[in-house]
Parts: C-alpha cells; structure tokens; sequence
C-alpha cells in the first residue's frame, strides 16, 4: 500500500466521520435536548433573594487598585 491510497482511506475515514457528526446533531431525538441546553440560560436562578442581596453587595465592595 503506497502512501496516496493511505491518504485515500484517511480522507474517506474523516468524511465519513463529518458525515456521521452531522446526521446525530440534526437528528429529531437530539433537537429536544438541543432545546433545553439552548433556553437554559433564560432560565430564573435558583439563588434566594437573601444570596442574591449578598452576591451583589460583595461584588459592590470589591477593592480597586488606584495606585497608578
């Protein structure tokens, strides 16, 4: 086996490969979990107001660095 045929069945292998990755990602039993990784960031926290009150005075307290 020469060095072109080898090339060959590397490329054949890597395309079937982006074959196969495409049909999985557009596949109808994944668009459901697609879905919900994709409206999870508009999500409420789960933080009570209690932690969220702290969370914000915290990063409000955070020192500066003014020696410029």
């Amino acid at each position: 086996m020469d060095y072109g045929t080898l090339r060959g069945f590397f490329a054949l292998l890597i395309l079937a490969l982006f074959i196969i990755i495409v049909v999985w990602s557009y596949s109808k039993k994944r668009k459901d979990s697609f879905d919900d990784v994709a409206n999870s960031i508009f999500e409420e926290d789960k933080l009570n107001s209690a932690d969220k009150k702290r969370h914000l005075d915290k990063e409000s307290k955070q020192e500066t660095n003014n020696n410029v």
